[in-house]
C-alpha cells in the first residue's frame, strides 16, 4: 500500500509512512501488519462511550469561560451566525463545520491547554456523531440548541454555563441511545 501511495502521491515511502503513522495516532486509521491501512470503522457503542467524557471537558470549558472577565465571545457568536445562515440556505455540511466549531471555540475560550488537548483527543467520534445524526433535528434546532451556552457563558454565568453545556451533549447522546436501541430491536426480529 506505502509503495502504491508513494508513486501515485509522486513521493517516497517514508513520507507516506509518517503519514499512515500521524493517521493511526489520531484514530483516523487501523493498521495490522502484512494487511495495510485501512479507515477506521466508528460504531454507536464507541459513540456512546465517548459522551460521559465530553459533556465532563464541556461543562468544565464552559464554566471555565463563564469565570474569565476577559473573555472574547466574538468566536462564539461568529460560530452562531454561520449556524444561522448554514440553517437559512438549509446547508447542513456548513451547519455542522460551524457546529463544531462553535464546541471548540467555547473550549478553547477556557483558555486551558490540557482540557483542549484532552477535547481535541475526542474529535473523531464527535465529529462523526455530528455528521451521522444530524437528521434528528431540524437546523433551526440545532441553531437554539447553542444558544443557552453562549448566553450563560455571555452573562458570566458559571453555574448555568455548565448546566447548558452538559445538557447539550446529554441531548445527542440520547438520541444516539435511541437509535442504537431502535437498531437493536430491529436486529432481534
Amino acid at each position: 500500500m506505502e509503495t502504491r501511495l508513494a508513486r501515485e502521491l509522486g513521493t517516497s515511502q517514508a513520507p507516506v509512512r509518517e503519514a499512515l503513522r500521524d493517521l493511526q495516532n489520531m484514530r483516523l486509521v487501523e493498521s495490522e501488519p502484512f494487511r495495510g491501512a485501512r479507515v477506521r470503522g466508528v460504531d454507536d457503542t464507541q459513540l456512546l462511550a465517548v459522551f460521559p467524557v465530553r459533556a465532563a471537558l464541556e461543562e468544565l470549558a464552559a464554566r471555565a469561560a463563564a469565570k474569565r472577565p476577559d473573555r472574547d465571545l466574538g468566536p462564539l457568536e461568529r460560530e452562531l451566525e454561520g449556524m444561522r445562515r448554514a440553517a437559512a440556505r438549509r446547508d447542513w455540511r456548513t451547519q455542522v463545520a460551524h457546529d463544531l466549531a462553535f464546541h471548540r471555540a467555547t473550549v478553547e475560550l477556557a483558555d486551558n491547554e490540557p482540557l483542549l488537548q484532552s477535547w481535541l483527543s475526542l474529535r473523531l467520534e464527535v465529529s462523526t456523531a455530528f455528521a451521522t445524526y444530524w437528521t434528528y433535528w431540524e437546523q433551526d434546532e440545532l441553531v437554539a440548541f447553542h444558544t443557552p451556552i453562549y448566553e450563560a457563558i455571555a452573562a458570566g454565568d458559571v453555574a448555568r454555563a455548565g448546566a447548558e453545556a452538559r445538557k447539550h451533549v446529554r441531548r445527542t447522546e440520547r438520541v444516539v441511545r435511541r437509535r442504537t436501541k431502535g437498531r437493536e430491536r430491529k436486529g432481534a426480529r
